[in-house]
């Protein structure tokens, strides 16, 4: 095959691709740049390679989320604020930590689904719900479990993993799944 061909056999499966997958792409490719951006802006200095190789990454994200490079993208942008950010619990942080749960989310809706797939509205809304609880519980339980342990409570480990406990089952349960199910 020609490199025309192929360029017309991908300039024809773009066009074929849904409203669906162009969102939940579109969401990753959104997330990814603040989760690029914020931790360059923020306070604390970090690697230079960092916004280089996490850029290639979220290109990659983009392109084929049902790879390994999400995975990568969100070990190098966390691996980046590991060596050089403040332990503090900092608004930076927390909007790095959102972005990266919607590129996770987002690449988990993506691979499921071939690009050139049809993909009915339904099936995004049901995505749509359980995301949006996850985005809106991960802050409080960071947060929850910041205050808890800096207050040096005895059992602060338990409550921790309770409240991760719980905001497991607010999203399972709103992702419409039951015990029962298999």
């Amino acid at each position: 095959m020609s490199g025309d061909e192929r360029i017309s056999q991908w300039l024809v499966a773009l066009q074929a691709t849904g409203p669906a997958t162009w969102a939940a792409r579109s969401a990753i490719a959104a997330a990814g740049l603040v989760a690029l951006v914020v931790p360059g802006l923020a306070p604390w200095d970090q690697m230079d390679a960092i916004p280089i190789v996490g850029a290639l990454l979220l290109a990659a994200c983009v392109l084929l989320p049902d790879s390994l490079a999400p995975l990568l993208f969100m070990i190098v942008v966390c691996l980046g604020w590991l060596m050089r950010a403040p332990s503090d619990l900092t608004l930076p942080l927390v909007l790095t930590g959102i972005a990266l749960l919607v590129v996770h989310l987002a690449s988990a809706f993506a691979g499921q689904i071939p690009s050139y797939a049809v993909v009915n509205r339904e099936a995004l809304r049901k995505w749509l719900l359980p995301a949006t609880c996850a985005v809106l519980l991960g802050p409080v339980v960071a947060i929850a479990a910041g205050l808890v342990r800096g207050a040096e409570v005895q059992g602060s480990l338990f409550v921790t993993v309770a409240a991760l406990v719980a905001a497991t089952g607010a999203i399972w349960f709103a992702a419409g799944q039951s015990v029962g199910d298999r």
